[in-house]
Formats: structure tokens, sequence, C-alpha cells
């Protein structure tokens, strides 16, 4: 009976425990609990360089290059055949000769005697056609008093009219003579320099015999490729009655070398390349050797870089190239808050210099960060880094490896 009754309390009691310390479990669980007032972050702040931004005006120059070369090169030949008996001593490989100099000059002796013998020729029929005409002029005689045929009349206007013939003949060979007689000088066409000599003195040359090339050094022409894109920036010379452009050469081989030499891009080549779709335009150098003028030559064949200027940009922004990041952006600090923004830009030119953006969202004044930021969350304070500071840390001496 006793262990009945235990069995049936514990029954009774386990369960209402259970109850009870759930309940009580739940009271302590769903007794609210007081909020933690979390204070704001602070501003995270980021150190940099800046550089302020100004809207003005950007004066485009267009780096090209190419090689020197002669306007107008020729090769020298022959038009007569004869003996060389004298060369000009500036008819050498690398001398300069004046336009009209006798370069050369052939054995003369039997285009003199052909001369002798054109004009021989020229009075002979000359005294023929005097005959000739005085006696048409008796047949017209005879014939108008009845005192010769009419056949013997057109006998001797036909002899008049061959005697004529003979005139204009014999006047043309002299003609002939007189010219190969002058081409037994070969003078230099225009003011030049000697590039190849081809002949010695004393060898027989025949027509068409090569003697030598020259070029002439009045002014020399290089080609410069100006790429697509930029032609816009450039008012090239299309006609010939549109200005020049000023072009600036330098040396190409030796940087080292400060010489530069002016010049005019006077036309274009009109078809762009089929491989790199550039557009050659083709600048002038007057007096590239300094025959009329003082200073450094410029050689035929030289390697130069060309800057051009182009168009000037109105109401622009140049940003420092080092300042732009990866797809056009760059971290602008506002000049009040310092408070760090990023912005995509949309370059209207760029150089190894600047990018060029005319964006109405920048304001004259704010900074744009020139230090390569690793770390640049949006709205960050930026702490920038004075001048003086900067000039401070350069001077220290390095330690440890530099930063990326």
């Amino acid at each position: 009976m006793t262990h009945r009754f235990a069995a049936l309390l514990i029954r009774l009691i386990l369960p209402a425990c259970i109850l009870a310390g759930g309940w009580y479990g739940f009271r302590q669980l769903s007794v609210p609990l007081e909020e933690e007032v979390v204070e704001p972050p602070e501003p995270t702040q980021v150190r940099s360089r800046v550089q302020p931004l100004e809207i003005g005006n950007y004066q485009v120059h267009i780096e090209t290059h190419g090689l020197m070369s002669p306007h107008n090169q020729v090769t020298l030949s022959a038009e007569v055949t004869g003996r060389v008996i004298k060369i000009n001593p500036e008819f050498e490989v690398g001398r300069f000769f004046s336009a009209g100099d006798i370069l050369l000059k052939l054995d003369d002796r039997d285009y003199k005697t052909a001369i002798r013998i054109a004009e021989q020729e020229v009075r002979r029929s000359g005294t023929a056609f005097d005959l000739a005409t005085t006696a048409q002029e008796r047949m017209e005689q005879l014939a108008a008093q009845d005192g010769a045929s009419l056949a013997e009349l057109e006998a001797a206007r036909s002899l008049l009219l061959q005697a004529e013939n003979d005139v204009e003949v014999a006047k043309a060979n002299l003609d002939q003579a007189e010219r190969d007689l002058e081409r037994t000088e070969i003078i230099a066409p225009f003011a030049g320099r000697v590039v190849t000599k081809a002949i010695g003195l004393g060898e027989l040359i025949t027509v068409g015999t090569s003697l030598g090339d020259v070029f002439a050094v009045d002014y020399a022409e290089v080609r410069l490729p100006v790429a697509t894109r930029e032609l816009r920036f450039l008012n090239l010379p299309e006609r010939e009655s549109d200005p020049p452009l000023e072009v600036t050469l330098r040396d190409a081989i030796n940087p080292d070398n400060d010489a530069e030499w002016n010049g005019q891009i006077v036309r274009t080549e009109g078809m762009l390349d089929p491989n790199s779709l550039e557009l050659f335009a083709i600048a002038r150098i007057p007096d590239p050797f300094g025959l009329h003028r003082d200073g450094p030559v410029l050689r035929i064949g030289q390697p130069v870089s060309a800057t051009i200027s182009g168009e000037n940009l109105k109401n622009v922004i140049a940003i420092p190239r080092a300042s732009v990041r990866s797809l056009n952006q760059v971290h602008l600090i506002d000049a009040e808050t310092k408070k760090l923004s990023t912005r995509n830009i949309d370059p209207l030119w760029s150089d190894d210099q600047f990018v060029i953006v005319r964006d109405a969202n920048i304001r004259r004044g704010d900074y744009v960060a020139t230090t390569m930021l690793v770390y640049a969350p949006e709205g960050a304070v930026v702490d920038i880094i004075s001048e003086f500071e900067t000039e401070s840390l350069v001077s220290q001496p390095a330690s440890g490896s530099p930063t990326p």
C-alpha cells in the first residue's frame, strides 16, 4: 500500500516540478534587457598628398615621330655620248653645290663639228630657197604673158616649197646640234648635296648612263603619323590654301640633345594607313643643314620626335595622370569638409602628364589625392600631408622596403 502511494506521488510531483521550472525560466527570459548605448564610430581618417583643381584652358600637344627625308632627290644621267674631261670638285659624295653649277663636262669637239655642219646646211638651204623664190617669181611673170605653161608654173612652185622645207629641216638640225653641245655640260638643276657619284674622269659614258644621285637642300620633309583619335584636336591643312600648322622637332637618337628645329605641316597624304589607320602629315623644315642660318644640322635619314600644337581646350580641368586610378577613377577631397569621394571621369584628352576633363560636378578649389591610396572608404576624412612634411620625408634617409 505504501509502495503504491509513493509511486503515485512521484508521478504527480515530477510533472509539477517540470512545469514550475519551465514557468520560472520563461519569467526570467522574458524580462526585457536594457539596450546598450553604442557610440557612433569615429570617422576613418586617411592621409594623402593632394593637389588643388583649377578650371582653365589647356593647350593640346600631339607627340609623334618620323624620319627626315629630302623633298627632291634625283638621279643625274647623261643625255649624250662622250668622254668625261672635267669634274667639278663639288661633285663628290657629301659636298654641296649651287643651282646652275657645272658638275661635269664631256668632250664636246664632235658636237661643235656637228654645229658647223648644221650651220653650213642652213646657209646652203637658204641659198637654194632664194634661187627657188626668184625662179618662181620669174615663172609667174612669164605665165602672165603666156610665156610659160601651167605645168612649168606648178613645177616652180613645187621647187620653192621643197626649198622652204629644206630650210626648216636645216634649222631644226642646227637646233638639235646646239642642244647636244649644251648637254655635254651636266648642270645642277637646284642647290643640293651629292649622295652618290658613279663616274670618274676619262670615263666614256653613253645616253642614259647614271652619273650619281643628288638631293635638294632648300628644305627637308618628314612624314609624321597621327592617330585617328587625335585628329579632332588638329586643324591639318588639306588644301593648298589652308594655313600651315606649327611643329617642333627634336633629336630622337640622343635624348640629351636639347636642339630643336621649327617647321610647318604643309599637307597630309589624304588616306589612312591600311595597317595602323593613322594619317600621315607632311612637315617641312627649311634649310636643314644650316647653310643660311646659325644652328644645329638636321641630317637626312635622322629619326626625330615631333610636337604638334593642337586645339586649345577651354574651361577644362587638368588632373595629374598619377592621380587617375584604373577605370578612370579619381579620389576627390572636398575643400571644406576634407571628406573623400571616388568619382569616375570621362577624359577629353590625356598625355604623359595630365588627364583633361570637363565636369560640372567638380568644383574649383577641390582637391585630388595624389597619393596611391590602398584603402579609400567613401566619406573618410582626409588628413592632408603638407608640402613641408613631404619635403621632410623626402630628405630623411630611406629605411626598410619602399611602399608600393
